[in-house]
């Protein structure tokens, strides 16, 4: 146990002082890329259409995704005869919508920031190499010129680290995003049109 709290602590102090917020803004954006993966999965069995058609044929089968819900949701709408549909439509459905882009923004603060943060740490050992330099002190308590530039190279790799794949991961949940707002927006338009 001693071993492991002794590797982490090596692995905070290599990076200096940037380490602690850039590992915290790592676990937040992997906590909001899960929940982002949980919300956007989608069955694909049946297309917008065929739920429709499903949920109007009497269809009582517990929905597996947010699409499938959003019909099922729909057609109760239906059934119960409200006057002027799309309003309700767009009412009930807010709740869709506003879930599937949820953490999308911290998400994408944290792929910005995190390159920056690790510049920031670049900057910090760069300074420790310099003043090492000018005082001739190769080595020193916090190791010098060599723990200068050690540092400065990590914080990079780090910053770099967390904001590829949360870029990668971003763009298609991103995709999957804009799939499900197109077929909320056809089950909301086929149960209007159904409706005249």
């Amino acid at each position: 146990m001693s071993d492991l709290l002794n590797e982490v602590k090596n692995f905070f102090d290599a990076g200096g002082f940037i380490m602690p917020p850039l590992i915290l803004a790592t676990a937040l954006m992997w906590y909001c890329l899960g929940y982002r993966s949980w919300v956007l999965r989608r069955s694909g069995k049946f297309t917008a259409r065929q739920l429709m058609q499903r949920n109007l044929a009497g269809w009582d089968k517990k929905p597996a995704d947010i699409v499938e819900e959003a019909a099922q949701l729909g057609v109760q709408l239906k059934k119960r005869g409200v006057s002027d549909l799309r309003r309700y439509l767009d009412r009930e459905f807010y709740q869709y919508e506003k879930e599937i882009v949820r953490f999308g923004a911290i998400i994408n603060t944290v792929v910005a920031i995190a390159p920056l943060m690790g510049l920031l740490g670049t900057v910090a050992g760069m300074i420790e190499t310099f003043d090492s330099l000018a005082e001739m002190a190769l080595f020193t308590q916090s190791g010098g010129i060599a723990g200068g530039i050690s540092q400065a190279l990590f914080t990079t790799q780090m910053g770099l680290v967390v904001a590829v794949p949360g870029l990668l991961i971003k763009s298609v949940q991103d995709r999957k995003q804009r799939r499900i707002q197109s077929e909320l927006a056809q089950i909301k338009d086929l149960l209007c049109i159904s409706a005249h």
